[in-house]
């Protein structure tokens, strides 16, 4: 037996009121991400011209997702304490550390030590008065974070990094307003019926879902997304590429719409989630198409997430934004029972 969704839940003002933390924070996105862009504080001589550029911390791979494709010099995502041993004074190494693990961390503080020991150029988001931001020198690239959310550092980041010709083009007010647009459609003041994040979490809600995504950034998102809903409800979602999720879809044993939940083994569904970027290439697509026509041949239900307009940043957001408040929708909707009974996620 599984826990019950109860759909009630979600337009029940009291049990909303239980909530009211998770969705404040989810509702001030926007506000986080016009915060953390305010101040950066660049030295007035600095000339940017890396001979490649290493990311470390928080979302580092999403500066790399987004970095990557127009980046004139070389880069990586660096997971790992200290730096890698050929880089030095022509490098750049950003270090995203908003969050008290970060900041904290002696892995992060290991890594920016390193490169100013090496000299190399230091781009740190963290707290102005926290412990890695004492490390740096007066001449790093200081963007200082006022919030602990790592999507709102990266949003200033990248900003900073298209400033210094590393990167596109990344309208911080932009991003903000897409996470306010989410904000307002999904607001837990809006009911079920027109409500898509707590439609979202009815169709996950006897469901183990398959998500992707149709771009570098879509698939990135579900796969933030996955962990969402792993930790909302205890149970098993599996973000992973086209070819992977098609297999899965053809072994998928078709639902009996007469079983007894109360006699008869019962499985959960199979719920099919696309964030669906319309900006990706035709071999994305191609893909898209593929799987939705494989969910319909086995019977598996289809949802759709839309990426909107704007930058790819802009899409990004606003992709995760309507992600996040269905899986906070979804763990409302079942109280937080699967997930405190332990269930595998």
């Amino acid at each position: 037996m599984f826990s019950e969704f109860d759909e009630a839940r979600l337009d029940d003002p009291a049990v909303l009121a239980d909530y009211d933390d998770q969705l404040r924070r989810l509702a001030t996105a926007g506000a986080r991400i016009r915060s953390e862009a305010l101040d950066a504080r660049i030295p007035a001589d600095l000339t940017m011209t890396p001979r490649g550029v290493i990311v470390a911390g928080a979302e580092a791979r999403l500066i790399r997702a987004v970095l990557e494709p127009v980046c004139p010099v070389p880069l990586i995502a660096w997971p790992l304490p200290g730096l890698p041993g050929w880089v030095g004074a022509l490098d750049l190494v950003v270090v995203l550390a908003s969050e008290a693990e970060g900041y904290q961390s002696p892995a992060l503080m290991a890594t920016v030590a390193e490169a100013t020991r090496r000299g190399a150029q230091v781009m740190l988001a963290a707290p102005e008065d926290s412990p890695i931001a004492q490390m740096i020198s007066s001449q790093a690239i200081q963007v200082f974070t006022r919030s602990d959310d790592p999507t709102a550092a990266a949003v200033a980041v990248l900003a900073q990094l298209h400033n210094a010709g590393l990167g596109p083009i990344v309208n911080t007010e932009n991003a903000a307003e897409a996470a306010d647009m989410v904000a307002e459609e999904s607001t837990p003041h809006r009911d079920l019926s027109s409500n898509p994040a707590k439609d979202l979490a009815c169709a996950l809600a006897d469901a183990d879902p398959l998500l992707w995504g149709g771009s570098v950034l879509a698939a990135r998102a579900s796969r933030r997304l996955a962990e969402a809903i792993r930790a909302a409800s205890g149970r098993h979602a599996l973000a992973a590429d086209a070819d992977e999720i098609l297999e899965v879809l053809r072994h998928v044993k078709p639902h009996d719409p007469f079983a007894d939940p109360f006699t008869d083994e019962q499985q959960r569904r199979t719920v099919l989630v696309i964030l669906d970027d319309e900006h990706s290439g035709e071999a994305e697509q191609q893909s898209g198409r593929s799987l939705r026509e494989t969910a319909q041949r086995s019977g598996v239900r289809i949802c759709e997430i839309g990426a909107g307009q704007g930058s790819e940043v802009d899409r990004y957001i606003t992709l995760l934004m309507q992600g996040l408040y269905g899986a906070t929708y979804l763990a409302i909707g079942l109280d937080g029972q699967e997930g405190r009974l332990g269930a595998d996620g």
